[in-house]
């Protein structure tokens, strides 16, 4: 992996010695899963540095691989002849059920088969981290497997309660890297003034900033945090939750980190004018953006993230005992078994992954 292409900014920690062994969920067997999987896996600068092994169908990824083929506008595949494979065992009833483009129950179930085996083989030892190909929430509840996501059920299976969804990317433009973690996830809006409280916030703070000092290797690291309600509330006038907590929150926790900087709560609708410009290289010295970026609810942190970085932003569950990324999109049956998938993200998910598995290692 060429030094320009990490993630981190110790150069030291990209070139460390080691293969690191991951293993890749083919996600929803009906999305574009498998498809994005065999084309990452064909970018010999994305797999030169560790040991991938695909967690899915045998018989089914050659078989998408054999249809994606005959695609006129296919891009290079890897050949499931010449990739590790654990092969898991699925019904015949399941694997007769999976259909192109369609999300259902058997899609669900082969999903949640491909998730449970990995996690339970990283668990073992046998892996170093998990690489998640996108699953479909309604297709798992539709095989009455009940979770909001795959990161809950990392959870559960790691047997931890402090988790979070951090998001990161690498412009393409200028090298900056963004990294956003959400306070709280996947909730109806009406029920996120009511999750949020200054022990739920602590406990995520606590995360990303044991993530940016020990994965990322930023001593001090400039953490921003967004307020709620629009203008963070005015004084009260459009909301009191950041004058009644979360104002003496973030200063409670100036007082206590004295090893970071703790901006915010920064308005919402311009916490990520920063982020952007560094994003895009707009004003020379980005008006100095945080290194991390702590938003509120799903789509205050997701719309910026999508928006700036929708092909290769990689999320990334920390909190874990092993790393676990996954592409930033979703299973696209629309275009499933088309050929124009774009693999970009899930390269970055597998870069990312391996570099991450390095650095705790190495710890």
């Amino acid at each position: 992996m060429r030094a320009q292409k990490g993630f981190f900014t110790n150069a030291a920690v990209r070139q460390g010695n080691g293969r690191r062994s991951l293993a890749v969920t083919l996600g929803d067997p009906a999305g574009i899963g498998p498809e994005v999987v065999l084309k990452a896996l064909s970018d010999r600068e994305v797999t030169q540095n560790c040991d991938i092994t695909v967690i899915g169908s045998r018989a089914l990824l050659h078989k998408i691989y054999s249809d994606l083929r005959r695609c006129e506008q296919q891009e290079l595949l890897a050949d499931p002849a010449g990739l590790s494979i654990v092969d898991v065992d699925l019904s015949p009833e399941i694997e007769d059920g999976i259909i192109s483009g369609i999300g259902n129950a058997a899609s669900g179930a082969a999903s949640f088969a491909y998730m449970e085996t990995a996690i339970a083989l990283t668990l073992c030892a046998q892996f170093d981290a998990i690489v998640t190909a996108p699953i479909a929430k309604s297709a798992w509840k539709a095989a009455g497997y009940d979770y909001p996501g795959q990161t809950e059920l990392l959870a559960e299976k790691a047997g931890i309660d402090r988790f979070g969804m951090l998001f990161v990317a690498r412009s393409p433009h200028t090298g900056w890297t963004l990294r956003t973690l959400l306070a709280t996830t996947h909730i109806p809006l009406c029920q996120v003034a009511d999750a949020l409280t200054p022990q739920l916030l602590k406990r995520k703070l606590d995360l990303l900033v044991e993530c940016l000092q020990q994965d990322f290797r930023i001593e001090k690291p400039r953490i921003a945090c967004a307020g709620l309600n629009p203008h963070s509330g005015e004084q009260g006038q459009l909301g009191r939750e950041e004058k009644d907590w979360l104002i003496p929150f973030l200063e409670a926790e100036r007082q206590s980190r004295p090893e970071i900087i703790l901006d915010g709560p920064i308005p919402p609708d311009t916490m990520w004018v920063k982020p952007g410009q560094a994003w895009f290289g707009l004003r020379g010295d980005y008006q100095n953006p945080a290194d991390g970026y702590l938003a509120l609810y799903h789509d205050q942190g997701l719309i910026p993230v999508k928006l700036m970085a929708f092909d290769r932003a990689v999320n990334t569950t920390i909190g874990l005992p092993f790393v676990r990324t996954s592409p930033d999109h979703g299973t696209a049956f629309d275009i499933a078994g088309k050929g124009i998938a774009d693999a970009t993200s899930m390269k970055a998910a597998l870069q990312l992954a391996a570099e991450l598995a390095t650095q705790r290692l190495a710890a």
